[in-house]
């Protein structure tokens, strides 16, 4: 007998035909997909469940997979607004990780993964670098854990930069952060059968030593695991780093021979054609991060040229401080729309791809393409139920992807599997025994750590900012 079959829904696969089954089924068995297709015939194979579930005007997508965030910085929506990264690091992002505890690290994940399950995001990859004291990523795997959610921590670090504007209090020297890199792989990586990873995540090339780098690295590939870093995000990341380290930030990675298909890339706004043609030559992998961009005015990553050249790009949300959500849907329909006005040509990217960028290209992106990212028979059940009318916007639906990426909202995610794993159900999420009561400590630890932060760009003292 199957645990989970659902029916009669539209199943958006985003297998290599691009099937779509306007009248599908899908059967899980444990943690996989065992039988998916048209309805009539999956119901001869698979017609008993423990649980079925009755999908008519229903689409099933596969689940949403970020490749970058900071989810500490849930704790920190809106104090950042109209700033410059530089600005935006200096008087509030880095003032508050000097004061950031495991419990703040916990609730604004706890937080984090309650919006992105609601946009449909089935895998997190977490970029956890400002460290003041021991174990803050284990705040974050406990809410991955939790929760229920595929969750990658990447553990983070700087120990150079205060030129910057790094503050030394979130700075650890090599052997600390070594030594905690190898705790978190030997008792996290792989756990909750296999839904939690470890990866490393220096914050940045000019924010590290070439020695905190090359150690990383030579500990990533002990574990068999990714390395994922800011690369020129802006002009600043290039200089900074060429500064520090006599080359920009993507020469220095071929340099220390950090290169390769498990190296994940973030931003890349700035990469020139030669460093495009050599983030195919290695691999390499990028996280293309559209909110944080256009919110921070960074710049338009040229990604329909990296697409071109056959460059694996994802998504990321980005940590909340510069994006203001956790929500891939948003995300979705910013970035088709991004890369056809800067281009001025509406086939620069289309739905469908921007949907392949969210689920298989993603799952490319975290090596686990075998996986996750679509929906097919061996692969593990991670995916959304999307209800087109739970909200006027995504209806009349026509077409899937279009609705999906171009008129719908996080209302229209009504179920949400990760593992075999009903996460969502009627939209509630089921891992949660009071979701509100979680929101509300949120709001709490938030106000709190402005306190400690001495952040007061916040209610009385946030001036209204006419510019004109």
């Amino acid at each position: 007998m199957m645990d989970i079959l659902i029916k009669n829904a539209t199943i958006v696969t985003v297998n290599k035909k691009r099937e779509v089954f306007f009248d599908g089924a899908l059967a899980i068995k444990d943690d996989r997909i065992v039988g998916v297709g048209p309805t009539e015939e999956v119901l001869k194979e698979y017609g008993d469940a423990k649980k079925i579930i009755d999908a008519e005007g229903k689409v099933i997508f596969p689940g949403f997979i970020n490749t970058h965030n900071h989810l500490f910085q849930t704790l920190l929506k809106g104090l950042g607004d109209d700033m410059v990264l530089k600005d935006w690091l200096a008087t509030m992002t880095f003032p508050a990780a000097k004061f950031i505890t495991r419990e703040d690290t916990y609730y604004a994940a706890m937080q984090g993964c309650i919006e992105g399950l609601r946009s449909g995001i089935t895998t997190m990859v977490d970029y956890m670098y400002p460290h003041n004291r021991e174990n803050l990523s284990d705040g974050i795997i406990d809410a991955f854990r939790e929760l229920g959610i595929r969750g990658i921590l990447g553990r983070g670090c700087m120990n150079t930069g205060t030129q910057f504007g790094v503050p030394t209090e979130i700075m650890q020297d090599v052997e600390t952060v070594e030594k905690d890199v190898r705790r978190l792989f030997e008792e996290h990586h792989n756990s909750e059968n296999g839904r939690i990873k470890i990866w490393v995540a220096p914050a940045a090339m000019w924010s590290n030593t070439k020695e905190m780098l090359q150690m990383l690295w030579k500990v990533t590939n002990e574990y068999n695991s990714h390395f994922t870093v800011h690369i020129s995000e802006t002009p600043f990341d290039r200089e900074a780093t060429e500064e520090l380290h006599g080359k920009v930030d993507i020469e220095l990675l071929e340099e220390l021979g950090i290169v390769g298909p498990n190296v994940v890339m973030v931003h890349c706004v700035y990469l020139t054609e030669e460093d495009m043609e050599l983030t195919k030559k290695y691999d390499m992998k990028v996280s293309h991060n559209t909110a944080s961009n256009m919110y921070l005015s960074s710049g338009v990553a040229p990604v329909p040229q990296m697409l071109k050249k056959g460059i694996t790009v994802s998504l990321g949300v980005d940590g909340a401080a510069s994006n203001n959500s956790q929500d891939m849907i948003e995300l979705m329909k910013l970035t088709a729309l991004q890369h056809k006005v800067a281009n001025l040509d509406p086939l620069a990217i289309s739905a469908e791809k921007v949907l392949e960028l969210a689920t298989i290209d993603g799952a490319r992106a975290v090596g686990m393409e075998d996986e996750i990212g679509s929906l097919e028979v061996g692969k593990k059940a991670d995916l959304v139920i999307f209800n087109p009318l739970l909200n006027p916007k995504a209806i009349p639906l026509h077409n899937p992807v279009s609705t999906l990426v171009y008129s719908s909202s996080m209302q229209n995610i009504e179920g949400v599997i990760v593992d075999g794993n009903i996460i969502m159900e009627d939209s509630k999420i089921l891992t949660v025994e009071d979701e509100k009561s979680v929101l509300k400590k949120v709001q709490e630890i938030a106000d709190n750590l402005c306190e400690r932060g001495e952040i007061t760009n916040k209610g009385p003292g946030h001036k209204w900012n006419s510019l004109y």
